[in-house]
């Protein structure tokens, strides 16, 4: 059983893997069908649990990071590796390593996967970015703590932005109280949405990434049902795994 996932290389480091999933592939069924990552959804356990060892094949990592994501702005650094049936359990929206084989994730219904990588292969880091991250600015103080746990220089940096909410469909309509006046211009009254797909790439710039570093997957997870599971679409779906790893 494989999962459907979509690959993506940084160019100049070769040892960074990097993959996106989507939802084809894999064991599970209903709402979940069929790629779901997350232990937490309500989807059956051992269907999931199938998800998740097809996940470490195909990847080819037998250890991985998984966190509780709770759309705040904490990184992890250095973390103890987990086995892939082991659910995340530290609070935390983003981890870092340079460990190699160890598999970061980032599970994502909607959200930003976020993967950076420095130019000389050496460290990565893996960052859940939801609205609230982008209000909070997490791109910015992530890629900032990434590289002054590692002394990096923001410059030779790297980022790939996975599939998440297009700004074709995200609509905002207690914008001001959700975002505020600083993001106005990221935001079409008329539509009432707001393109945070140009929002965190303002604000990898503003951390101090080149903007040729700056690469992204422009696919719409709640456009694109038969492709990927969207929360705001569906409220019960699954989740999808977003790594990284070196090689």
């Amino acid at each position: 059983m494989d999962l459907n996932l979509i690959p993506f290389s940084f160019p100049g480091a070769p040892r960074v893997k990097c993959a996106f999933q989507t939802r084809r592939g894999g064991a599970s069924a209903g709402p979940f069908a069929q790629g779901n990552f997350s232990l937490d959804v309500g989807d059956h356990r051992e269907d999931v649990l199938k998800n998740r060892k097809a996940l470490m094949d195909q990847s080819g990592c037998a250890v991985c990071q998984e966190l509780k994501q709770i759309h705040g702005v904490d990184m992890l650094f250095d973390p103890h590796p987990q086995g892939p049936c082991d659910r995340g359990s530290i609070e935390a929206d983003g981890s870092a390593t340079s460990r190699p084989g160890l598999a970061l994730v980032i599970k994502t219904a909607d959200c930003q996967p976020l993967m950076l990588a420095h130019t000389s292969g050496k460290y990565i880091a893996a960052l859940h970015v939801g609205w609230r991250g982008n209000v909070q600015k997490f791109p910015l103080s992530g890629v900032r703590a990434f590289c002054e746990r590692y002394s990096l220089d923001p410059a030779e940096v790297m980022a790939a932005r996975g599939p998440s909410l297009g700004p074709g469909a995200s609509e905002f309509r207690n914008f001001s109280e959700e975002f505020g006046s600083e993001f106005e211009k990221y935001f079409n009254e008329e539509t009432r949405r707001v393109d945070l797909w140009r929002l965190t790439r303002d604000q990898l710039i503003e951390a101090g990434l080149r903007p040729d570093n700056i690469f992204s997957l422009d696919l719409c997870t709640y456009s694109l049902g038969e492709w990927f599971f969207s929360y705001r679409r569906d409220k019960e779906c699954g989740r999808h795994a977003n790594v990284i790893w070196i090689s």
